[in-house]
């Protein structure tokens, strides 16, 4: 058997935990929806190492099943580009797609939609694990606006913003199952893990509605006051809370989804929006949407501890290396 001298050991332990830090810190992508590209953050200099070209408009990002790559979409550019989730190379570039705003893959695996924000409907694609085959596309409400799908894979629900509607379709029948009235410009979207409730963020008010989903039609069940704008959800990963950007208020409030009442409330400058939260649930990574940067909040004091200069209209946020989803 072979040893290593108390020193020796002492050095690869370092260079081996130094070689695990640096497998760990993969990049943090941000969207600059108006300047057609994605800065890329290292997390550990906290500077933009690069940015990547994309179509029009990039607004919205989602990984993969197989974790290979995450996909931007490019509203206006009609088109996805999937990029290295750890290298940040450009994948390739799918064309075709027609106006995707918002995207979510199914648990399952089997379904990818995406909802046309400027031309009102919804798309259900096929999944094969490589490529997208549209199964049907679905008129919907005005200004459709975010998606959540259930555990089961079998329902897909989407806001829509301009007709305040909440709206559930069924993705093995490609139909819509039923559609309610919302508050003021409903955007995001979280669902509960049990599959029992809705949270819908309004961007058009103060509050997020929640509907109860276990029966055959969406009923409101209450509403929770947060701030002006309340727009995107993003689960700390505890199994309990999910946090909700008020766009407006600049604030974020932290929710208790299974007492389904707010617990907390912080600072967040620049008209918050999309969140991520780091792998030990320890920061909050936000897109300040009018100021031009991202804003790096310490969950457990709330307090703001650092704001990266990344592009214009910065939208979308995300990284491998993310808090659990619920």
């Amino acid at each position: 058997m072979f040893f290593l001298p108390r020193f020796s050991r002492a050095v690869f332990v370092l260079l081996l935990c130094g070689v695990v830090s640096a497998q760990a810190a993969n990049p943090l992508f941000v969207l600059n929806s108006l300047d057609a590209n994605v800065s890329v953050i290292d997390p550990t200099s906290w500077k933009v190492t690069k940015r990547i070209p994309t179509g029009k408009e990039p607004h919205h990002i989602y990984m993969t099943p197989d974790e290979k790559s995450v996909i931007v979409a490019n509203a206006a550019g009609d088109s996805l580009t999937f990029i290295d989730p750890r290298t940040a190379d450009v994948q390739r570039v799918v064309r075709g797609t027609i106006d995707p705003y918002h995207l979510r893959f199914s648990p399952d695996m089997k379904w990818f939609v995406t909802v046309a924000n400027r031309l009102n409907h919804i798309d259900i694609y096929r999944w094969d694990g490589k490529d997208l085959t549209l199964a049907k596309r679905i008129p919907s409400g005005k200004t459709p606006s975010h998606i959540w799908i259930d555990s089961k894979s079998t329902t897909a629900f989407t806001t829509m913003q301009d007709s305040d509607e909440l709206v559930a379709v069924d993705l093995n029948t490609q139909t819509i199952k039923w559609r309610v009235k919302t508050g003021p410009m409903p955007a995001d979207v979280f669902g509960t893990p049990d599959d029992k409730y809705l949270l819908v963020g309004m961007t058009g008010g103060n509050h997020v509605e929640v509907y109860d989903i276990s029966g055959p039609q969406a009923k409101l069940h209450k509403t929770i006051p947060t701030g002006d704008g309340a727009h995107a959800f993003r689960a700390l990963g505890d199994g309990r809370h999910v946090f909700v950007s008020n766009r407006v208020a600049n604030t974020v409030n932290k929710i208790d989804y299974l007492k389904l009442e707010s617990v907390d409330q912080f600072k967040a400058p620049g008209g918050p929006d999309c969140m991520e939260v780091s792998a030990d649930g320890k920061l909050l990574f936000v897109s300040s949407r009018w100021i031009k940067k991202v804003s790096v909040i310490d969950i457990d004091s709330g307090k703001l501890v650092r704001q990266i200069p990344v592009g214009k209209s910065p939208h979308g946020i995300w990284t491998l290396d993310h808090a659990k989803r619920f």
